[in-house]
């Protein structure tokens, strides 16, 4: 169910609920209206957590939401296979154990293995019982070191160590790429297609999340989830954006990262760049950079991941050079050449 300007209910008043929480709506009446107010909150909540600032909570922005209600030491935290506890106090205990050189991996607010390691270790380390859960105790533990502790991440460190070691050359690298399935979504499997033809004859296994324009996989959570059971080197999203205004036109990648600062892929950065550069030079697209951003297919995947958007559909000119096989065959050219020289040694 998506929620928006205008809709009413129980769920649209659980919405106001979280969004006043949050200090970003005052709802003293319990209205269960979809209001102007409300839009803006929602906006506004988006735009804070990398999200796309559309003012329509659908399933992403209503999990975000919840994620977003907890802080460190409100729950216990534990890792729990098959259903990983997420949110805010798990980013932050992320946060906290990668300051402490503690390796977490990246604080993506997901309890997963990794983090379930460094608690453990943490809490050998206090002399508190290496059980993985997150309580009273190790909560304490957490407050005396961290007043004594600063500097070092040790995930930033991994990440750079994990970057060196993707340069040995494309050959057997195992890449995901992720062909969009909006109304343009033929132009985005066309891509794809051209892409994998390209790193194939390089040595490259590529794999597509939809092997025709149907979607095989329905979520960026199952996308990302893919990629980590295929254990793939690299993860490329291709997508192709729209506005409600013709205005919008131009080429901008992502990859995970806060938008406000702070924490990011190191790897996804590096590779949205190379990306980007290589696309200017090989179309005509207008130059809108490179972006952190927070959403499930960059924050999930346990390797570099990076979305692509080829410019608007709904701008006059980027859909000429959609329609345009040239275009399709540029792009292609331009993302390959990206990936071989990002994995290339030296």
């Amino acid at each position: 169910m998506l929620l928006r300007l205008g809709s009413t209910g129980a769920a649209v008043a659980e919405v106001r609920a979280r969004l006043a929480h949050l200090g970003l709506l005052s709802d003293t009446d319990h209205s269960d209206v979809f209001d102007d107010d409300c839009d803006v909150a929602v906006r506004t909540f988006q735009q804070e957590r990398g999200l796309t600032s559309d003012g329509i909570v659908g399933p992403d922005t209503f999990r975000r939401l919840d994620e977003a209600r907890w802080q460190l030491g409100d729950r216990v935290l534990q890792f729990v296979p098959g259903t990983m506890m997420r949110g805010d106090d798990v980013a932050e205990l992320q946060r906290r154990l990668n300051q402490l050189g503690f390796d977490s991996g990246r604080a993506d607010g997901m309890f997963g293995r990794n983090t379930d390691t460094a608690v453990r270790e943490f809490q050998r380390g206090c002399g508190v019982n290496p059980d993985g859960i997150c309580g009273p105790d190790t909560f304490r533990a957490f407050e005396r070191l961290v007043r004594a502790v600063s500097g070092g991440n040790s995930a930033t460190l991994r990440e750079h160590v994990t970057l060196s070691d993707l340069r040995s050359g494309i050959a057997d690298k195992v890449i995901v790429i992720d062909p969009g399935t909006e109304p343009s979504g033929a132009l985005c499997h066309a891509v794809a297609v051209r892409v994998e033809g390209r790193l194939a004859a390089l040595g490259t296994q590529v794999l597509l999340t939809h092997g025709t324009v149907a979607s095989a996989l329905t979520s960026e959570h199952d996308r990302a989830d893919f990629a980590n059971r295929v254990q793939a080197d690299l993860v490329i999203a291709i997508h192709v954006d729209s506005a409600t205004s013709d205005r919008p036109n131009g080429l901008a990648t992502f990859y995970f990262g806060d938008p406000h600062g702070g924490v990011h892929s190191t790897g996804g950065r590096a590779l949205a760049e190379r990306i980007q550069d290589e696309l200017i030079a090989q179309t005509a697209l207008l130059d809108c950079r490179s972006h952190p951003r927070t959403w499930d297919l960059l924050r999930m995947t346990r390797m570099p991941a990076v979305r692509i958007d080829l410019g608007y559909a709904t701008n006059s000119g980027d859909a000429a050079l959609h329609a345009d096989s040239a275009f399709i065959d540029a792009a292609a050219e331009g993302i390959a050449r990206a990936l071989s020289a990002f994995c290339a040694p030296g």
